[in-house]
């Protein structure tokens, strides 16, 4: 079974704004991030909220998601990590990592993960857009509990350090992978190419 954690517990501090809330598309950006995760070739979804959770509950209402809280407010990313592995299931195999914010996620990417990972002998799979590495990311079980006490300083890049001969590049055609929204004007830029 490949579980998805969606990390959706980030303040949102650059934008000025709760930027998993702000519309693509007419809905809010979250709702679109777990639509397409819903639409791959995973299990069950699990999305892991911080301070803005009432809000991105709600936007996420009717899904077959499971909301993982993250206590941590302040947290870095990894703690949200850290929180998705500890709510999943025992039966897990594998586990996907998507980022809330990454507009362009397609759930064809995703499948390439997932069969990737199932098909060759790699426990990490990463998608790679014209030579650089993107997100989401696919690891095995067994480094679970490898994350959940180790990588503080440099979060999941200190996994694909640790572990290089277990990566698996995936070359994907679509440059989604590499594309966050952090700041206003990455916002403005997506509103103009999807006018």
């Amino acid at each position: 079974m490949i579980c998805a954690i969606v990390l959706a517990a980030g303040r949102s501090r650059r934008m000025g704004v709760q930027k998993l809330l702000l519309p693509i598309h007419g809905e809010p950006l979250i709702a679109r991030v777990v639509d397409e995760v819903l639409g791959s070739p995973v299990d069950r979804v699990f999305v892991v909220v911080g301070a803005d959770a009432t809000g991105i509950t709600a936007a996420l209402a009717g899904r077959r998601v499971s909301i993982v809280c993250n206590p941590a407010v302040e947290g870095e990313m990894l703690s949200s990590v850290r929180c998705g592995l500890q709510a999943l299931p025992p039966d897990c195999d594998a586990v996907l990592v998507v980022l809330g914010d990454q507009p362009g996620i397609s759930r064809s990417v995703m499948a390439q993960l997932a069969d990737a990972f199932r098909t060759g002998p790699h426990g990490i799979v990463v998608p790679v857009y014209h030579g650089q590495r993107g997100h989401p990311l696919l690891f095995a079980m067994r480094y679970r509990d490898e994350i959940l006490r180790a990588y503080d300083s440099v979060g999941l890049r200190g996994l694909l350090q640790a572990h290089p001969d277990e990566v698996c590049e995936v070359p994907v055609g679509l440059p989604g992978v590499l594309e966050d929204l952090d700041l206003p004007e990455d916002y403005r830029r997506l509103q103009q190419r999807t006018v």
